[in-house]
């Protein structure tokens, strides 16, 4: 790659980082101001991605799918800016509200920008919007694509609407605004790059990043052999009683290019495990940008090389209107397992064994001093052991990229008493190279509140490979008066003032 494309691509992807800071410093919510749990990209007008920062894979491989399906259905024009969060329509589960802006130069559409951020409540029958549902209906506000900015101006009817359906509108309204404010900033910064080279320049730049990412793809793929690699692992239950739901992968490598099969993973089932292919399409993304050298540029053509199949209708692609806000966050997870767990036995030398496998996801909600609250927060684990190292311990992994809620942060915002927050110490699987170790967090709650969780990985460890070990599966337990109750991997329950809430994290596979 050129010297000058190289500063390019740089330019661009600075530009979607400073959109992060931006979001995050402004948020009002600790689950995107402390977390991180946002994402922010560049467009072309096409809707193809061009650059991204460095933040959450289940969000940015599926982003663009969002933005096709805004120019499809809406007509932008300049300061005009879309929301939405509709899994059918881009979006990945209801949290996650995107937002969506047109960046024209001397009257010509030149790019869009974009970004998503998982909001802590978007209404629903829970709090927090994560629940055990049968349906989307179920899960909160479903926005379709439609302008919530038009000539500059913000649409307070559609901003009121959204805000009479959430639990907490005043947080919601403030990660809105920042949301807003993030995309802002992206259109003046591309406009200053616009105006440094030049519309001519600036096109032919990102078509040449475009067709450079495909040929080292490309060439990534011609180093694993050709053949047909089949994979299969399991998500536990649905939390309604179904057990032991399959998720198939046959990975067919030709040449220089990946034909990535799901179409015989088991059907939808009624419950919210179930996940977009908008998702799918992400998991696989993220799987084969891990394959590329650190410093390639991410955006569309990486992806020009793959074929990603699936079945209407199965687990890893669900038809309207099933319930999708556990698929987002743990059927991803399996997703990726799987496609690990074929390509090693493709290049054994490169994939790790099995990470914890989801992402623990807990929400609570509440009333505390008059007002209502909610609260959500994903929970590391361990990684998987591979040829060249033990696997991390107490990290999130492959589809979550956020951070931890801190113990000063959270203590702050809610009323809870952490009462422990440590490493699972011996709970990554053993190996020549082990897999690292999960984590413990217990939550004393001051107030009565509703906890929901989803999680995985409590009865089917994390595999380990080559004769590693699995790594421990996790466990979740509600304490009351000092007696502990184990609970499912998914559930939901009222608390009383003074009750606990204990999540021990899987840890991850051994390798060898």
């Amino acid at each position: 790659m050129s010297l000058l494309l190289e500063v390019f691509k740089n330019k661009l992807v600075s530009v979607a980082e400073e959109m992060g800071v931006i979001l995050q410093r402004t948020a009002f919510s600790p689950n995107i101001k402390e977390r991180k749990d946002l994402s922010c990209a560049i467009f072309n007008s096409k809707g193809e991605l061009l650059a991204q920062a460095d933040h959450i894979p289940v969000h940015l491989g599926s982003m663009s799918t969002s933005v096709k399906s805004v120019i499809e259905n809406c007509s932008l024009q300049e300061e005009d800016m879309v929301i939405l969060n509709d899994p059918y329509t881009g979006g990945t589960h209801l949290p996650d509200i995107t937002l969506v802006a047109p960046v024209y130069w001397k009257g010509s559409l030149i790019f869009y920008v974009a970004n998503r951020a998982h909001h802590a409540d978007i209404g629903g029958i829970s709090a927090g919007s994560m629940p055990l549902s049968v349906n989307l209906f179920q899960e909160g506000l479903i926005i379709p694509p439609v302008k919530v900015i038009e000539k500059g101006t913000v649409k307070e009817d559609i901003l009121s609407l959204i805000l009479r359906n959430v639990r907490t509108p005043r947080e919601r309204k403030g990660d809105l605004l920042a949301q807003i404010m993030a995309n802002k900033a992206g259109i003046e910064r591309l406009k200053e790059i616009l105006g440094l080279y030049g519309v001519q320049k600036v096109k032919e730049f990102t078509q040449e990043l475009l067709a450079y990412a495909e040929r080292l793809m490309r060439n990534v793929i011609k180093k694993i052999p050709s053949g047909e690699y089949s994979y299969e692992d399991f998500l536990e239950d649905d939390g309604f009683g179904r057990e032991n739901i399959a998720i198939r992968v046959k990975l067919r490598i030709h040449n220089d290019e990946a034909e990535i099969d799901f179409s015989r993973s088991d059907s939808q089932t009624e419950s919210s495990v179930n996940t977009v292919k908008s998702v799918t399409l992400s998991a696989v993304y993220y799987v084969f940008r891990c394959l590329l050298p650190e410093e390639a540029p991410v955006n569309e053509g990486c992806f020009k090389p793959l074929r990603v199949i699936t079945r209407k209708g199965t687990v890893i692609d669900a038809t309207f209107p099933a319930a999708v806000a556990g698929g987002n966050v743990e059927t991803s997870q399996r997703a990726v397992d799987v496609l690990l767990g074929a390509l090693s036995k493709a290049i054994p030398d490169i994939i790790p064994a099995a990470s914890q496998g989801t992402m623990n996801n807990i929400s609570v909600g509440g009333t505390w001093k008059g007002v209502e609250f909610t609260y959500y927060e994903t929970i590391g684990g361990g990684m998987g052991g591979w040829k060249g190292g033990e696997g991390e311990s107490a990290v999130h992994s492959h589809m979550t990229n956020t951070m931890n809620t801190p113990v000063e942060a959270l203590e702050h915002s809610y009323p809870f008493l952490v009462r422990e927050y440590s490493i699972r110490r011996g709970s990554g699987g053993s190996g020549k190279n082990r897999g690292g170790d999960g984590i413990v967090r217990e939550l004393e709650f001051l107030t009565d509140v509703e906890v929901t969780v989803l999680s995985e990985r409590r009865r089917i460890p994390p595999y380990g490979l080559f004769g590693g070990k699995p790594g421990a599966v996790g466990k979740n337990y509600i304490i009351r008066k000092g007696i502990k109750e184990e609970k499912p991997s998914k559930f939901t329950e009222k608390l009383k003032k003074g009750e606990i809430l204990r999540i021990e994290t899987p840890g991850g596979g051994g390798y060898a």
